[in-house]
């Protein structure tokens, strides 16, 4: 049996083999807490071993990040400085792989003021627009994971000392990711394999939209002509795969922002912005939310809605089935990289552009045409459960079923 350091390897060989894929020298872009250095440090070297030219690294601190959002002005946090923007994509023209290492708590910055979160937010998505566009069209490659921090490990395991949380939570997050496997690399390839097969599917049918049924939930959402599914593996503009998400386990793709009606209701909590979110509904008319409530983070809420013109419209429907390895362990780890892969989710905001035909070259008033929404957000939510029932409505308006009490019905 492997101990947690020769699976910490595993998952480190994964990120740099299957989730980025360095190839050809490709640089590397890290962008992690202080409490991820131990993955760092052996995805770096691990990186530098497959022949990269170079492993940029932009660390972070929690305290400090808590520290400058109590006591910087709103005004200051507005500002994001050109050099930061320039840094990025310098490494974006030249085709690096950027690795996003998430780690820190979900209840980070609760309490800050909720116009000083949106400030932000709002700064970083305007003056990131161009380098999320490049992402959200595999220009390069990208790749979100996941490392313990003790506060995140403290709330998924209130009732273990501090190092055994971190313990507990890292064996899980390995666990979802495969490195407990003696070959995760073949795991990889075969769950990639799996997921596809259901995009086939679903890009066959050409479903002119969705039906949801839940309680709580009465949703239909419109996919606009052309569109494609997608799951696991990309591929970025130098034709190489990489896996966006690890873990992953849907299938997505983007709805047609005007199209969508009815009302939902979420399933799971949602951390967002150093808070959390829940008990929330939401409901839509002709692809925008109209009315909205929550019984926690109403604020943050109203605050995403609020952040441009698209985020009050969808720009995700993603697919996972309740009968899955992270749904099974039963365990909620207020993290949306990890909740999202254990329920169907929709997001608000931004579209991916490779979710339509010929969509990664097409341009922004040539993806608006076609439905694609456009926002300085992206904001996933979980809407999944054993009760969801999902069906596929044709041109004709005839149905078929696509998920049944939560699982795939096909």
């Amino acid at each position: 049996m492997m101990n947690i350091e020769e699976k910490l390897y595993k998952y480190a060989e994964l990120l740099v083999d299957v989730g980025i894929n360095i190839t050809n020298g490709k640089r590397l872009y890290i962008r992690a807490t202080t409490d991820a250095l131990p993955l760092v440090r052996l995805v770096t070297k691990i990186a530098y071993e497959r022949g990269s030219k170079e492993v940029k690294v932009s660390l972070g601190d929690d305290t400090l990040s808590r520290l400058n959002a109590e006591y910087r002005s709103e005004e200051e946090l507005s500002v994001v400085h050109d050099f930061q923007v320039a840094e990025r994509m310098y490494y974006s023209d030249e085709k690096a792989g950027f690795l996003s290492i998430i780690s820190s708590s979900p209840e980070l910055l609760k309490d800050v003021a909720p116009s000083k979160l949106q400030a932000m937010q709002v700064a970083s998505g305007q003056a990131f627009k161009e380098f999320s566009a490049r992402t959200q069209s595999d220009f390069h490659s990208w790749c979100v994971a996941g490392y313990p921090s003790v506060e995140w490990a403290r709330l998924v395991y209130p009732e273990l000392p501090d190092d055994e949380a971190v313990d507990a939570l890292l064996e899980l997050v390995l666990y979802t990711v495969r490195a407990d496997l003696e070959n995760p690399v073949e795991a990889w390839f075969e769950h990639d394999k799996t997921l596809h097969e259901k995009v086939d599917y679903l890009n066959d049918k050409q479903f002119t939209a969705l039906r949801y049924e839940a309680p709580g939930t009465d949703l239909t959402i419109g996919l606009p002509v052309n569109h494609l599914w997608a799951g696991a593996s990309s591929t970025d503009s130098n034709g190489d795969s990489f896996m966006a998400n690890m873990p992953t386990e849907e299938v997505f793709t983007a709805p047609d922002k005007n199209r969508v009606d009815g009302y939902v209701s979420n399933t799971l909590p949602l951390s967002h912005g150093g808070n959390i979110i829940d008990d929330f509904k939401l409901t839509f008319k002709d692809g925008e939310v109209v009315e909205y409530e929550a019984g926690r983070g109403y604020d943050i809420l109203k605050n995403i809605i609020d952040t441009d013109q698209g985020s009050k419209r969808l720009g995700e429907v993603a697919l996972v089935p309740a009968d899955s390895p992270i749904s099974n362990e039963g365990i909620l780890f207020y993290n949306t990289l990890f909740d999202e892969n254990a329920s169907c989710h929709i997001a608000l905001g931004s579209a991916y552009a490779f979710s339509i035909e010929g969509g990664k070259e097409m341009s922004r008033e040539a993806l608006d045409e076609a439905g694609l929404n456009d926002s300085i957000t992206h904001v996933d939510f979980m809407i999944g459960s054993e009760k969801l029932n999902i069906f596929g409505i044709d041109q004709d308006g005839n149905e078929s079923p696509v998920f049944i009490d939560g699982n795939w019905a096909f």
